[in-house]
């Protein structure tokens, strides 16, 4: 059960990602989290590679969410960014001293879980960590979670 979601609407501007760092820090503030946490690093890494793929690569504008689970959720923090754009994410391997290309690669490194599923005319995009004890959540009714070839194992 989520318990709290914040949200803020992101430009088609690559300077958007800096505003959405800047936000998303007060925000994770605002619910307990210390600035040198490592899950606040943690979560605006993820923050920043979600919402640079959703400028970089559809052109759209975005909205970021943030979603503080309950207790019984052990705490679990998930952020999501919709775009408009209806093209799945699509994972590459960045090689050598390529300066691009390895944004889904954290994200599939650094969160729980994380996933897409198609919304209106665009997608969503998510990513989840547990503050406490990992709980196993199977993905809901059409989202999709990242699959072999998503994922970089």
């Amino acid at each position: 059960m989520q318990v709290l979601q914040v949200q803020l609407e992101i430009g088609s501007d690559p300077a958007e990602v800096g505003r959405a760092r800047r936000w998303a820090r007060s925000r994770l503030a605002g619910s307990g989290m210390g600035d040198d946490d490592s899950l606040t690093e943690t979560l605006v890494l993820l923050i920043s590679e979600l919402v640079t793929n959703a400028v970089v690569h559809t052109g759209c504008p975005a909205v970021l969410r943030m979603l503080f689970g309950s207790a019984e959720s052990a705490g679990t923090v998930r952020v999501e960014v919709a775009d408009t754009s209806c093209r799945p994410p699509q994972p590459r391997h960045a090689e050598g001293e390529d300066t691009g290309g390895r944004g889904l690669e954290l994200v599939d490194g650094l969160a729980d879980r994380w996933g897409w599923q198609p919304e209106g005319a665009g997608k969503r995009i998510w990513c989840e960590i547990d503050r406490g004890v990992p709980v196993p959540a199977p993905a809901s009714p059409g989202e999709q979670p990242g699959t072999a070839e998503a994922r970089f194992r």
